[in-house]
């Protein structure tokens, strides 16, 4: 089993920036690792991902350029970088686990492992 834990959010204003982390543990075999956003009453969406294989990452629309993944093998943790927050960034942000053959993937059903959220809340 995977277990997977999220920290870094927090409060900001508009313009500001944020690291998250996600550590990760267990002996479960996952490729793929992905960060999720869900606002009060939106539904899940993918923010970005990052595959092992190939070292592929993807990014949505709404963040690309603004956000970054990056991990460190050593703590077996996996980051993203915010900037240039937004307040429609406000959300609860997962990020998640998975093995998927090729790539990485921005839909959330996808990843059967999930960490409990970090609340990030951007001020304007």
């Amino acid at each position: 089993q995977m277990q997977l834990r999220e920290s870094g959010g927090g409060s900001v204003q508009a313009g500001g920036s944020l690291r998250l982390s996600c550590a990760a543990s267990g002996r479960t075999y996952t490729n793929s690792m992905g960060w999720f956003r869900q606002a009060p009453g939106k539904e899940r969406e993918g923010v970005g991902c990052f595959s092992t294989r190939g070292m592929y990452t993807a990014y949505a629309d709404s963040v690309k350029g603004r956000f970054t993944i990056s991990r460190d093998n050593a703590k077996n943790t996996v980051y993203l970088q915010m900037s240039s927050l937004k307040p429609e960034d406000t959300a609860m942000y997962y990020c998640a686990a998975a093995n998927i053959y090729a790539g990485c993937s921005l839909s959330a059903g996808n990843y059967p492992y999930w960490g409990q959220g970090t609340q990030v809340t951007v001020s304007s």
